[in-house]
């Protein structure tokens, strides 16, 4: 009796690999994928940074509403508290309802709450939609770091996940001064450009596969892309969790204090200011390149990494002039650019298929949070010390007690295994 031949699927099916496939990692459709996980990756930088150079103007605009002043701040900084606090719901709804619905539907959510202000003439429902903009980020960023972890895996997976670091602190740059060109004509210009996630929705609907068990690409290590079904590890992920929050703090005090800090060495010039900062945002673009290039599991790396942004750190508390800052905001950079992905793809190698949205959203939740209290955790230390410089002086000496601990954990670790191998 012939083997009956299954119908082939209706036109409006998503794009399911049969179990056992491989995704390709050369191609047009291959590069099409990357593309749209980094773009979308790029949303929750742009929605941090965008309005940044149009905050005067928006205090001028509100300036006879009570508590503009911690109002208008806070348009820009709630949407990152959304974000830090709601990301880890986001990875649980993400490892029940799908990682590519939830996209789909954030990406387009993203743009209709962004592009509120455009039309909202109360502060408070402004900075309402902003925290609705937070809730969307959350789903984007996690949906997008869990498809990058479903579709590939190994040294593929490593080296997307470090693309995906480079391409945020590179958008950070462009979407602020995209920001402040477009705030030349009116605080709210800007608001518009959130609307480009709805050309990226469509694509992603059609390029980007839904994912299973058996997706991803396969493992240069031998790595498995089916595991047996367990608990939930996290206590495994809390460890991780904790440096990326700390990671966070060292990560963001160069974009968050740097003008500061060159202020206090007599520097005011905008464009001695902006140079500075682009300098070091290249150098964690990088530190993202050197992690891609690099054989072997980060983990082991992690003491030196840490030492290297203590090392910068440390340069820009002794720093007496522009150009020593400046290397030191290098140095930190540089680490900081090995640090994020390091970081990540640590986690990603403790997690499922079946928990990895629930994983990455906890390990975003955990790198927002740490953006968030960055400049409230400095500013508290600079009261306590006198400086700035001190402030960040101190967190470098944190930096190298963590990279201490870790050496000797490490250590540890590789002398209680020694035995066991013999």
């Amino acid at each position: 009796m012939p083997a009956s031949v299954p119908p082939p699927p209706p036109a409006y099916a998503e794009p399911v690999p049969p179990p056992g496939v491989i995704l390709p990692t050369s191609g047009a459709a291959h590069r099409l994928r990357v593309a749209l996980l980094m773009a979308g990756s790029c949303l929750p930088i742009l929605g941090a940074v965008l309005i940044a150079p149009v905050l005067p103007k928006m205090q001028d605009h509100f300036a006879d509403v009570p508590g503009a002043g911690a109002l208008v701040p806070m348009a820009l900084t709630v949407p990152a508290l959304a974000l830090g606090l709601l990301a880890p719901f986001a990875g649980v709804i993400v490892d029940r309802l799908g990682r590519k619905r939830l996209l789909i539907v954030a990406t387009v959510l993203y743009a209709i709450f962004g592009t509120a202000p455009l039309w909202l003439e109360s502060l408070g429902a402004i900075v309402a939609s902003r925290a609705l903009v937070g809730i969307t980020e959350a789903a984007i960023m996690t949906c997008c770091t869990t498809l990058i972890g479903d579709y590939y895996s190994g040294r593929v997976r490593d080296r997307y996940l470090a693309l995906q670091t480079m391409c945020a602190s590179a958008s950070a740059t462009a979407f602020f001064v995209i920001g402040g060109a477009a705030g030349s004509a009116g605080w709210r210009t800007p608001f518009w450009i959130y609307a480009v996630s709805l050309l990226i929705a469509p694509l992603m609907a059609i390029v980007l596969p839904k994912p299973t068990a058996a997706t991803g690409a396969a493992a240069e290590d031998g790595e498995s892309t089916v595991a047996p079904k367990r608990s939930f590890p996290f206590r495994q992920l809390a460890g991780i969790c904790g440096l990326t929050v700390f990671g966070a703090l060292v990560f963001y005090t160069v974009p968050v204090e740097m003008s500061y800090l060159l202020d206090d060495l007599g520097v005011t010039a905008t464009s001695v200011i902006g140079l500075a900062t682009a300098i070091a945002s290249a150098a964690t673009v990088a530190g993202a390149i050197t992690f891609a290039k690099l054989r072997g599991a980060p983990g082991p790396r992690l003491p030196l990494v840490f030492a290297l942004c203590a090392a910068g750190l440390a340069v820009m508390w002794l720093a007496d002039s522009a150009p020593l800052l400046i290397v030191g905001a290098v140095l930190n950079c540089l680490g900081t650019g090995l640090l994020l992905p390091s970081l990540l793809t640590i986690a990603m190698s403790r997690l499922d298929f079946a928990d990895r949205g629930r994983g990455t959203g906890l390990w975003t939740a955990s790198f927002f949070i740490g953006q968030f209290i960055c400049p409230l955790v400095l500013i508290a230390v600079e009261s306590a010390l006198g400086t700035l410089a001190a402030a960040v002086g101190l967190l470098g000496l944190a930096s190298a007690v963590v990279a201490a601990g870790l050496f000797l954990t490490a250590r540890r670790s590789a002398a209680a295994v020694a035995p066991l191998s013999q």
